[in-house]
């Protein structure tokens, strides 16, 4: 177990914090020729070998993890189409989880250097943060891209700019808001969740009120409960895996 949460959360670091959207687009379009997919890569084996602690005993695991994630990217990258993106992402995701596991299984037990400083729970409570964070946020996108409204300025400059400063802010609320549902429910004070989701629903009460904005009400509706959804899910199985480790 502390192997794998030592590896999914170094994954979880590499694919969704330190990967930007600009580089998934240009890995799209230059395919094997894309210098991100390389940088992302190289980006990954760093993150394997500070979070094993450079320790060489691990070097047939670390070797199979870095490869194997290249070639199943590479793989994803000339399979996918836009159409079901998500199929291929949850493929994608499951399958370099799938070698974390296996990797993780050839190690018992395993040697933990940073076993002083991070215990087992308190390294499942930093992935289970690192995934409420940074994993729903992809997920959500792919799920409710169908029902993304258009906008209706044919003016690109300036709309552009609304637009891109929309999305970041979408997505720090989002982050906000998943933190927040995660805490409040390992803390055991479900009735601040209740709160959370009723305040933002309030705030959202004036755009319902305009017939022209009830698309955008509605798609931010759904994000809003898929984000809440998946927070609490997060939380029920961290309270669970934590208390088989007790």
């Amino acid at each position: 177990m502390t192997l794998f949460l030592t590896l999914l959360l170094a994954h979880i670091i590499g694919d969704f914090w330190f990967q930007p959207d600009s580089w998934v687009v240009d890995k799209q379009r230059h395919k094997h020729k894309s210098r991100r997919l390389y940088i992302h890569i190289l980006i990954h084996a760093a993150l394997l070998a500070v979070f094993l602690g450079f320790n060489v005993a691990y070097w047939v695991g670390f070797a199979v993890i870095v490869v194997s994630h290249y070639l199943i990217d590479l793989a994803k990258l000339y399979a996918e189409n836009s159409k079901h993106a998500l199929y291929y992402f949850l493929v994608d995701q499951a399958l370099h989880i799938a070698i974390l596991g296996a990797v993780a299984h050839q190690y018992v037990p395993f040697s933990f250097l940073w076993a002083d400083v991070v215990s087992t729970s308190n390294l499942l409570f930093a992935t289970a943060l690192a995934f409420v964070i940074f994993v729903p946020a992809v997920l959500i996108r792919m799920l409710i891209a169908q029902w993304r409204p258009e906008t209706k300025d044919k003016q690109p400059g300036a709309l552009f700019k609304d637009e891109e400063s929309l999305i970041r802010a979408g997505r720090f609320i989002g982050i906000l808001e998943r933190l927040f549902v995660f805490l409040f429910i390992v803390i055991d004070h479900w009735e601040a969740v209740g709160f959370l989701l009723a305040a933002k629903s309030i705030f959202r009460f004036g755009d319902l009120r305009q017939g022209k904005d009830r698309k955008l009400t509605e798609y931010v509706l759904i994000g809003t409960l898929l984000s809440f959804g998946i927070a609490i899910l997060i939380a029920i199985v961290y309270l669970q895996l934590a208390t088989t480790l007790k």
